[in-house]
């Protein structure tokens, strides 16, 4: 007698309560926080292993908001996301491990059509029965990529040395999915 592979629950995201951000730091002092307004989460998770599971996540790039209209403008243009030929940014993972308590999320992360395989740092809560009947599960992930991977090479040098924008973007998500 075999037994069958517990099957994979389609979750969606619940928007309210999900958050994508990234941080980079300005002219070597500061660091400039922003976020993606507009995001979609598709994925199966197996509610016993969740090392068994995957999602796609497709970001609208054009949703860039750093609170400062001049600088979202110029982060939608050529130099950055390149909005007009490259709408979206997508995640797909392509394997989720243990790490001690917390998880191991590697995936391919596209933008402006360039494909870069990345490591995220995770922690899941859940599945959790909400007071709705429903079930829930918590996702938070960090991570860092450089945005030369991605081609955004655009930067202006400073006189006293060094760069207006840094390379490296710190990532940090924030979703909450909820069964269908």
């Amino acid at each position: 007698m075999t037994t069958a592979e517990p099957a994979l629950a389609t979750y969606v995201v619940e928007p309210n309560h999900s958050s994508l951000e990234f941080a980079v730091k300005h002219m070597l002092i500061a660091k400039v926080k922003g976020r993606f307004k507009e995001f979609n989460v598709a994925a199966q998770i197996d509610e016993s292993d969740f090392s068994r599971s995957n999602a796609t996540v497709t970001i609208q790039s054009a949703s860039i908001d750093t609170g400062q209209a001049d600088r979202d403008g110029h982060l939608k243009s050529p130099d950055f996301f390149d909005v007009e030929n490259n709408p979206q940014i997508t995640f797909v993972t392509k394997k989720i491990e243990p790490d001690g308590g917390d998880w191991k999320v590697t995936g391919d992360l596209t933008i402006r059509g360039i494909t870069t395989e990345v490591v995220l740092d995770g922690e899941v809560t859940g599945p959790l029965k909400d007071p709705w009947g429903g079930s829930r599960v918590g996702l938070s992930l960090d991570g860092k990529v450089n945005r030369k991977d991605f081609g955004m090479v655009w930067n202006t040098a400073l006189e006293a040395g060094g760069f207006l924008v840094g390379d490296d973007v710190k990532l940090n998500i924030e979703v909450e999915l909820l069964r269908k």
